[in-house]
């Protein structure tokens, strides 16, 4: 049984960066949707040993998750990888919340470059849609099977509170993407 499709009026759609364990059952039941289920590719290959060092995505229709992501951190860059929605919310409106909302986590942590490999036919997706421009010095990456992954890049404007090492420190203590709320960890006056 499919969720009714999210339609551009539907206000019900939100994106959270994973801080719990719920929400990660969330973020890996879209990929099992999404990966094994609707592609098959097997349990191994879905999930691997970067989910622990990951920062995970979920998007909701309420209270139901019909999407994930998950980023990956490296010197300079991000790369958004796992990147699934399930088929009754595959819809261009749905997907470019998420993006924006992945774009702006990523150069508020400082970072100005991501990085993707898609599949030949999402890669104009990806391109046209999103912003990425396909690194064209390098050959496709071949999966396990063979299957080629085009390497694409896109370019992010930082904000003037990105994330850096003159950032104020308490805001460090503070939860991934909320920043702007105080801890409980930070120092104060009294």
């Amino acid at each position: 049984m499919s969720g009714p499709a999210a339609h551009k009026s539907d206000n019900t759609i939100r994106v959270v960066i994973v801080t719990n364990n719920e929400q990660l059952l969330h973020a890996y039941a879209v990929r099992s949707i999404c990966f094994m289920e609707e592609t098959g590719l097997a349990a191994r290959r879905a999930f691997d040993g970067n989910d622990f060092q990951a920062t995970h995505i979920v998007v909701y229709a309420e209270d139901e998750p019909i999407g994930a992501c998950r980023i990956r951190w490296f010197n300079g860059f991000a790369k958004v990888e796992r990147t699934g929605f399930r088929q009754a919310y595959r819809n261009v409106r749905v997907i470019k919340q998420m993006t924006d909302f992945i774009f702006a986590h990523i150069a508020r942590k400082g970072y100005s470059k991501v990085v993707t490999l898609a599949k030949p036919k999402y890669a104009t997706i990806w391109v046209r849609m999103f912003g990425f421009r396909e690194v064209r010095d390098r050959p496709p990456t071949l999966s396990g099977d063979g299957e080629p992954f085009l390497e694409l890049v896109k370019d992010l404007s930082l904000p003037a509170d990105a994330i850096s090492i003159d950032t104020d420190p308490n805001v460090l203590f503070r939860v991934e993407g909320s920043w702007h709320v105080p801890s409980a960890f930070e120092g104060g006056d009294g």
